[in-house]
C-alpha cells in the first residue's frame, strides 16, 4: 500500500480491530485508498484478538493520512499501566494484548506514544467520529473522555436528533446501525463477524469477513 496526502478525496473510518491483523490487510486492500484519501481508526485495535501487538505496529506504518482514535481498550490499557482498574483490563481481553508482546511483556516506547497520542474524537463539518458515542445534550468540549469512549444506552435511547451524523464503534453489532444521525460500524470481527469501513461522505459500507465464527 502506499498513499500520499492530499485533499479532497473520501474519509474511510475503520471499526473495531482488537487483534485482528488478517481481516484489517484485507480491508485496506479491498478499500485501496486512493492519494487525497484519508483513514480515520475508531479505536479499539488491541485485545481479545490473537495479534495486538501486529496491529499496532501494522498501523504505526500506514503510509498514508491517518487518524487514530481511543478506544475503551486503549484506555483500559493506559490505566493499567498506569497501577489503576489492573483486572478490569485484564478480563476485557488484555490477557490476549499482554501475551502479544512477550513473556514477561513488554511494550516498546514506539507503541506507548502511539496509544498515548490517541485522538479522542475526529469532527468534520458533516460528522463527528468517535468511539461510542456522546452524552446527549451536551456540548462536544464538555464531554468527558470516558463518555466518548464507554457509552451505550443514554446514547443510543436519545429520542431526539444530534446535530450532525455521529460515526461510533464500541457495541458489536451483526449488521451496521444506518440510521439518519447515528452509524455504528463495529461488526463484531473479533467474535466472528466483520471489519467494516464506512466511506464518507457517501455512506458506503465496505466490509471484510472477521476473526473466527460468530459467537455473539
Amino acid at each position: 500500500m502506499d498513499w500520499g496526502s492530499g485533499g479532497r478525496g473520501s474519509l474511510y473510518v475503520i471499526g473495531d480491530i482488537h487483534g485482528c491483523l488478517t481481516p484489517l490487510q484485507r480491508l485496506l486492500d479491498k478499500i485501496a485508498p486512493g492519494p487525497d484519501d484519508k483513514l480515520v481508526f475508531i479505536g479499539d485495535y488491541i485485545d481479545r484478538g490473537p495479534q495486538s501487538r501486529e496491529v499496532v505496529e501494522f498501523a504505526r506504518g500506514l503510509p498514508g493520512p491517518s487518524t487514530f482514535l481511543i478506544g475503551n481498550h486503549e484506555k483500559m490499557l493506559l490505566d493499567y499501566l498506569d497501577g489503576k482498574h489492573r483486572s478490569l483490563y485484564l478480563v476485557n481481553g488484555g490477557e490476549e494484548t499482554l501475551r502479544s508482546y512477550g513473556e514477561p511483556p513488554v511494550i516498546p516506547e514506539p507503541h506507548l506514544a502511539f496509544f498515548k497520542a490517541l485522538r479522542s474524537y475526529y469532527d468534520t463539518p458533516d460528522f463527528l467520529i468517535v468511539h461510542a458515542g456522546i452524552r446527549p445534550m451536551v456540548p462536544l468540549d464538555r464531554q468527558t473522555l470516558n463518555d466518548l469512549v464507554w457509552i451505550r444506552h443514554e446514547f443510543f435511547q436519545f429520542v431526539g436528533r444530534f446535530e450532525k451524523p455521529v460515526v461510533f464503534g464500541h457495541t458489536p453489532m451483526r449488521e451496521v446501525l444506518m440510521r439518519e444521525d447515528r452509524i455504528g460500524i463495529d461488526t463484531g470481527c473479533v467474535y466472528g463477524g466483520k471489519l467494516t469501513c464506512l466511506r464518507l461522505p457517501d455512506r458506503k459500507v465496505i466490509q471484510v469477513r472477521g476473526h473466527g465464527r460468530w459467537i455473539f
